[in-house]
């Protein structure tokens, strides 16, 4: 049973940030905790202001967020660990190769798809990004209980 979730992405400003934020809302009390982390993390910084833009249209709040560098002290927490793209699980393979096992493409169940990085980019991109982030949240979730 996964209780406790990690969503890693680029900078942790973006879609991990967006992947956490409606996971945490959808899973309620399944999981004990969601979080999220990058592989080059812009650590402190605030959330994308398109992505909080986007969460806020769907009554979420994500301006507490702050960046944060998935270190192994940070990611020994999690039970499951989810990837927006295949260069952030070769990254957590190389530098954490205690996750072997415990990290899978958010859209593992979508054909091992990324999800594109949708930084310095226009909304539409940030909005692709959500949709197909929101399709693996719900995927995840029909198979975690």
């Amino acid at each position: 049973m996964f209780s406790r979730i990690c969503v890693v992405c680029t900078g942790n400003i973006c879609r991990s940030p967006m992947g956490e934020a409606l996971l945490r809302e959808r899973a309620g009390d399944r999981l004990t905790e969601v979080f999220s982390a990058g592989t080059g993390a812009l650590e402190g910084h605030p959330a994308d202001p398109t992505a909080v833009a986007l969460m806020a249209e769907r009554g979420i709040d994500i301006t507490p967020h702050r960046g944060k560098q998935a270190t192994s002290g940070l990611m020994a927490a999690a039970d499951l660990v989810l990837a927006l793209d295949g260069s952030h699980l070769d990254w957590l393979h190389r530098h954490l190769p205690q996750l072997r096992g415990r990290t899978f493409r958010l859209l593992h169940w979508r054909g091992e798809a990324d999800v594109p990085d949708p930084y310095r980019q226009p909304r539409a991109a940030f909005e692709h990004a959500l949709a197909l982030i929101d399709q693996g949240v719900d995927d995840w979730l029909q198979r975690i209980g």
